[in-house]
């Protein structure tokens, strides 16, 4: 968004969410600024979804975006901008299966939802694409889909599953679990070498404490900020088509961190894995139950 303020002259007004919400107040605030005539409203969260499904058809002349979205017939004007989570997080599941020394990692998951069951699809591949022996534990926060608050905004849940995955031997623990990784971040630390864990979303090695630096082996990494600024850029130029636009590896959607160094030394393996990705050799599962 600053890069669209920066480059495409354009202007911005935050709407920050609270806790507890509900459907309720998310149209509410997509509303407030759908009538104060902002064009477009883009919601970050797929808990979105609906909200900004039925805002749009009350507003055609509005286009709206949510990052992570998903409905299954989105109006015209909605556009559901989605990432090939299961991509990247095959690359940190390489990276972990080529670094545990344990032969034993883990997976953190916030809500069972298909959103964040990619995450958990992509990692547990990568990791038996290297050795099918290792071992994954994998929890999830809460068993309600639809429970946000208990997935994503459960720092002491990360912290508790994570600390009981260290202490059951596993070295390397992925999350996929929003500010609820802070948590595992936490128990990481408290573990102590060479435990480690990975990030998501953004490179988290930048934005941890510096006591927690050296325990961050990598981050999946997924481009908001490309698929953000493409979309007001379309907006500008009139050439928004609605529907679903997926970011994936072949457009530099998806990726890993290399902050830190602890990657460098297997770099070459997580490149050509990706590049097998971006021809087709590797089709990522989507749904850990097709894991082979």
């Amino acid at each position: 968004m600053e890069k669209a303020i920066k480059d495409l002259d354009a202007t911005c007004t935050e709407a920050k969410a609270g806790t507890g919400e509900n459907d309720t107040i998310r149209a509410e605030r997509l509303r407030t600024l759908a009538e104060g005539e902002f064009n477009p409203v883009i919601a970050i969260g797929f808990i979105y979804s609906e909200s900004a499904a039925k805002v749009a058809e009350e507003y055609p002349d509005t286009q709206f975006a949510v990052i992570d979205g998903f409905v299954p017939e989105p109006p015209k004007n909605l556009t559901l901008l989605g990432f090939a989570e299961e991509q990247g997080s095959y690359l940190v599941g390489v990276a972990a299966a080529l670094k545990t020394e344990a032969k034993h990692v883990g997976f953190v998951g916030g809500t069972p939802g298909a959103l964040i069951k990619k995450f958990e699809a992509g990692y547990t591949a990568g990791v038996k694409s290297v050795d099918p022996s290792i071992k994954i534990d994998v929890q999830y926060l809460t068993n309600d889909e639809n429970d946000g608050e208990g997935g994503f905004e459960n720092p002491s849940g990360a912290n508790q599953a994570g600390t009981a995955m260290y202490e059951d031997g596993a070295d390397i623990v992925y999350h996929a679990a929003g500010k609820s990784g802070l948590g595992l971040f936490d128990a990481v630390e408290k573990a102590g070498e060479p435990n480690k864990a990975i990030g998501v979303d953004s490179d988290q090695y930048l934005t941890v404490d510096d006591a927690q630096k050296p325990f961050i082996l990598t981050s999946m990494l997924k481009r908001v900020d490309t698929a953000v600024f493409e979309y007001v850029q379309a907006n500008a130029d009139d050439k928004v088509e609605g529907g679903f636009v997926t970011y994936d590896l072949k457009v530099d959607g998806v990726g890993y961190a290399t902050s830190g160094g602890f990657v460098d030394d297997i770099a070459d393996q997580l490149d050509e894995a990706a590049e097998k990705i971006k021809s087709g050799e590797i089709v990522v599962p989507t749904d850990p139950t097709k894991v082979k």
